[in-house]
């Protein structure tokens, strides 16, 4: 059917061009062989034509004659073949381009000869399936590099087990578990583990606690016979889920939010990781009290957490939503139905308002507003935008209207020459976005490569450091 079409759109572009000159040729060089009567169809055509058939048919069409290697070599033509795999083929260009030289990164013109998207194609097909683990402040969340979404979720690994115990010993039953639920061996494939948003400062102390977690999580691993792991920054992978490779990541965690400046990849310390106070626990715990306020029942605060995520927003004038009828309803299983009004606006509010909560803190807005003024007066970049573009991470950033508030605010806020071009984006995958962005990484065409350290190297390491 699909050919027929093909042969059709042929048919009728040849009746219409049978006295014009100005049909498009396939581009023969005088060094090209002739491909026969195929030489006198139009090269979108043609290209149309080799679409129909598998991508290792279109290897084999290469070896026919100069003229169909370059056309089943071209880039056009795989690009198409990777918009039909799984991802979406804009997070696929942006990997490709943006994230295959590894760290530090470098931009990839996909016009270059260095990016060949057929061989892009191929080697995607040989990365090897990983397993990524996505430790968050609330939630960990793990599973297959390519699986659509996580296998599961459990306790994150700073909460996990006995907290009085070795960070070790902690690690180690973390992973055990996770493991034993997946039903992998761990030393079948590489490991894409995030490292989790603490420790915020710049100084000599914060610097040697995160590089204690860091070699704590890689020892853990490693003695497990895993074969790599790749451990990159819960912050970063949520902007690259966001196809940005600079930029402010508003993360609300469990017990903080934390706003982190980032660029070409690397969290800015330099230049201040802002921190508030207080977090989705906080929001859980203002919604409870306005509804035992309002005499809601309720059994348990997991049932309090539900109906923040199902019926709790974000006014984008909270003066204005307070004179208007916001009642909304939403069925429990085993609980039944629960009905909220104002709370519904008034839980996501303190986020900008702590004080409504009874805290002493900076606002959302005024916290991201400080980072970039100080993004600003650093002066990294010539032209000052890599901060302007703010995504927002967390299970209750993804509140509906928060990132339209969090713009409006900031645009109110800043100054002129700051304001223009800033944006928020919501969080492109959800709760699951660090966990979407550590698939990007582990699905390039040269992971493990760059991104990776083996058990070997990171022996090695040790060894040199004592």
């Amino acid at each position: 059917m699909n050919l027929r079409k093909v042969w059709g759109s042929v048919w009728n572009r040849s009746n219409s061009c049978k006295d014009s000159t100005k049909a498009i040729q396939v581009p023969l060089s005088s060094s090209s062989s002739s491909m026969g009567a195929f030489d006198q169809l139009p090269m979108d055509i043609l290209v149309q034509i080799v679409m129909l058939i598998e991508p290792r048919d279109a290897v084999k069409l290469s070896l026919a004659c100069k003229a169909l290697k370059r056309l089943a070599e071209g880039n056009s033509l795989w690009m198409f073949y990777l918009q039909c795999m799984q991802e979406s083929w804009d997070s696929i260009f942006f990997a490709e381009t943006s994230l295959r030289c590894g760290y530090p990164l470098r931009m990839v013109s996909s016009e270059s000869e260095e990016l060949s998207f057929m061989r892009v194609y191929g080697q995607r097909a040989q990365v090897p399936d990983s397993i990524i683990i996505d430790g968050g402040s609330g939630y960990c969340k793990f599973g297959r590099s390519k699986n659509a979404s996580p296998f599961g979720r459990s306790a994150t690994f700073l909460e996990f087990g006995n907290i009085e115990s070795p960070i070790y010993a902690r690690l180690q039953q973390f992973f055990v578990t996770i493991f034993n639920r997946m039903q992998v061996k761990p030393s079948m494939q590489p490991i894409v583990v995030s490292l989790p948003l603490c420790h915020f400062d710049d100084t000599e102390s914060a610097k040697a606690s995160r590089r204690q977690l860091k070699t704590a999580i890689l020892n853990v691993l490693f003695d497990m016979n895993v074969p790599a792991v790749c451990a990159v920054s819960q912050a970063v992978l949520a902007l690259y889920a966001a196809r940005q490779t600079s930029g402010i990541v508003v993360n609300i965690g469990f017990q903080v939010i934390t706003i982190v400046p980032i660029l070409h990849g690397k969290v800015m310390r330099q230049v201040g990781v802002e921190v508030i106070g207080f977090g989705a626990l906080k929001l859980t715990g203002f919604l409870k009290e306005k509804m035992q306020e309002n005499n809601i029942t309720f059994q348990s605060l997991y049932t309090v957490r539900t109906l923040k995520e199902n019926l709790c927003y974000v006014a984008l004038d909270y003066e204005a939503e307070l004179s208007r009828d916001t009642q909304a309803s939403v069925e429990i299983a085993g609980e039944g139905w629960f009905t909220l009004s104002k709370e519904r606006f008034q839980t996501g509010e303190i986020l900008f308002q702590p004080r409504l909560a009874g805290m002493r803190a900076m606002g959302l807005h005024n916290a991201v507003a400080l980072c970039m003024d100080h993004c600003d007066a650093a002066g990294l970049t010539g032209d000052g935008s890599w901060f302007k573009t703010v995504v927002l991470a967390g299970g209750s950033a993804c509140l509906p209207g928060l990132a339209e508030r969090l713009e409006k605010e900031l645009h109110d806020y800043l100054p002129a020459s700051i304001c223009n071009g800033v944006r928020v984006i919501p969080p492109p995958c959800g709760v699951d976005t660090a966990w979407q962005g550590a698939k990007l990484i582990s699905n390039l065409s040269t992971f493990p490569g760059s991104w990776c350290i083996t058990r070997k190297q990171f022996r090695r390491k040790s060894r040199l450091m004592w």
